[in-house]
C-alpha cells in the first residue's frame, strides 16, 4: 500500500484543529471533499484514526501514532522533492579557466559576493590550449588573451596589455631601462615561430640559460619573476587584449550573469 502525501497533509490539518470545517478552510477545499478523503485514508489504512461527533473530532490511539509520524514524512517528501529539482537544474559550480599571469582573484570574489550558492573552479590553461579548453568543455568560461585565434568562440573584451622584453640580467640589453623594437634585432626570440615550448615555466628556464629572449604579457611578467630575469620595456612594443570566452548558444544564467560581471569590471589585467 502506498500512502498519499496529500492525504496524509489533509489529515494533519484535522488532527491539529481537531474540526474539519476550519480544516478544510485552511486547505482551501470543501468539507465534503476533506470527509472523504479522510475516510479513503483511513480504509487504506485498514483502521479509524478519528473518533467523529456532532460538535468535535478526536484522535484515537492509531490517530495519534500517525499524527506524531506525518511531519518527519511531509518533511523528507519535501526535502526529497527539492534535491530532486535541483539536480534537474544541475550543478551550481563554474569552472574558470585562466591563462598564466592573469589575477581573477578580484572577480572571483565579487562572484562570491553575489553568488555563494555557486561553486568557481580555477583552472590554469596554457598558452597553446587556451581557447581549446572553453571548446572542449574543460572550463565553462575563459578569462584569457586574444593572441590565439578566438573567432569560433564567444568573446567579450575586458581589457589590453603590453608586452615587456624578457631577458637574462647579464644580456647587454638589460642595461638599458627603456628599449625599441629596432633594438631586437638580430637577437633570437621564443616565440611559436622560433621555438616552439609547452609551458610558460620552460621558456623562462630557456631564456634564463640563454637561449634567447621573448616578448611577454606585463602580468606575466610581474607574476613569475625569477633570479637572473629582467624586465625592460619596448616603447612600440606590441600589445594583446583581454577577453571572457565563451562557447556560442545558450548557457545557465549564471554563467551569463558571470559573463556580465566581468564585463563591467573588466580589470583583469
Amino acid at each position: 500500500m502506498d500512502l498519499d502525501l496529500r492525504k496524509l497533509r489533509y489529515f494533519a490539518a484535522v488532527a491539529e484543529l481537531e474540526h474539519f470545517g476550519r480544516a478544510a478552510e485552511r486547505l482551501y477545499i470543501a468539507q465534503p471533499v476533506l470527509s472523504r478523503q479522510i475516510r479513503a485514508l483511513e480504509a487504506e489504512l485498514g483502521c479509524a484514526l478519528l473518533e467523529r461527533t456532532t460538535r468535535s473530532v478526536r484522535l484515537t490511539d492509531a490517530g495519534r501514532q500517525l499524527y506524531a509520524e506525518v511531519p518527519a514524512v511531509l518533511q523528507a517528501a519535501e526535502q526529497l522533492t527539492r534535491k530532486v529539482r535541483r539536480a534537474a537544474q544541475g550543478p551550481q559550480r563554474m569552472v574558470l579557466g585562466f591563462a598564466p599571469g592573469l589575477s581573477v582573484a578580484p572577480l572571483v570574489r565579487e562572484w562570491a559576493a553575489l553568488h555563494p550558492e555557486v561553486t568557481v573552479e580555477l583552472q590554469q590553461v596554457q598558452w597553446y590550449e587556451q581557447g581549446a579548453a572553453v571548446r572542449e568543455g574543460r572550463v565553462q568560461v575563459g578569462c584569457l588573451r586574444t593572441a590565439e585565434k578566438l573567432d569560433d568562440l564567444r568573446t567579450v573584451p575586458v581589457g589590453i596589455e603590453q608586452k615587456v622584453l624578457c631577458l637574462p640580467s647579464g644580456h647587454r640589453l638589460a642595461r638599458r631601462r627603456r628599449l625599441s623594437m629596432a633594438d631586437l634585432e638580430g637577437e633570437v626570440m621564443l616565440d611559436v615561430q622560433a621555438r616552439r615550448v609547452g609551458t610558460l615555466e620552460e621558456k623562462l628556464q630557456l631564456i634564463a640559460a640563454g637561449e634567447g629572449l621573448a616578448l611577454v604579457p606585463v602580468s606575466v611578467a610581474e607574476t613569475y619573476r625569477r633570479p637572473g630575469l629582467v624586465h625592460r620595456k619596448v616603447v612600440d612594443g606590441p600589445h594583446v587584449g583581454l577577453c571572457i570566452a565563451v562557447l556560442p548558444g545558450r548557457h545557465p544564467a549564471h554563467v551569463e550573469e558571470f559573463v556580465e560581471l566581468a564585463a563591467r569590471l573588466a580589470d583583469l589585467g
